[in-house]
């Protein structure tokens, strides 16, 4: 059975729960107001093997890291650890996420033509909008084609705020 350390830290946009397991992998990441969101998924990538939630405070200084990035570290979440369940092709966008650099953004053909599927666009779309990994595996930072802040499970003011405060959208 899998075992999720899970802490809550306050953010300029709202409680965010972190979830890990026991090597300091996050599993979860996701704002208080979508925790259903959060259960669903870890529910279908775990279900199989099983897991359990356990309370802990700031597992290996992640609560830590988290709360520097909301601060103004930004690059912290370059150096945390992840580990998703998900589909291959799921992992494989979620994996690319993480090469777009802080301060810039892709749009979903282009992250699509990144991984050599360039009609997959909507693909793309649908496996960034099941990243149970917010902020650390950025999909705030795929916006659509036209420039529009498309779609963010967190919810599009939050995206907007993420961007801005990554230097993207000016004040």
């Amino acid at each position: 059975m899998l075992t999720l350390l899970e802490d809550k830290i306050t953010t300029p946009l709202g409680p965010l729960w972190l979830l890990c397991d026991e090597q300091f992998r996050l599993r979860a990441v996701e704002w208080e107001e979508h925790s259903d969101r959060m259960v669903q998924l870890l529910e279908l990538h775990y279900r199989s093997e099983g897991y359990q939630r356990v309370a802990a405070s700031n597992p290996d200084g992640l609560s830590d890291k988290m709360k520097a990035y909301f601060e103004g570290d930004l690059s912290v979440i370059d150096t945390l650890p992840s580990e998703t369940g998900g589909t291959p092709f799921q992992r494989e966008v979620w994996k690319a996420l993480r090469t777009i650099p802080c301060g810039q953004v892709m749009h979903y053909g282009q992250l699509a033509q990144l991984l050599g599927r360039p009609g997959a666009a909507r693909a793309v779309g649908a496996a960034n909008g099941s990243n149970p990994v917010s902020v650390v595996v950025p999909c705030h930072r795929v916006i659509g084609s036209n420039g529009t802040m498309t779609g963010y499970a967190g919810g599009v003011q939050r995206k907007e705020w993420l961007l801005r405060h990554e230097g993207y959208l000016l004040l």
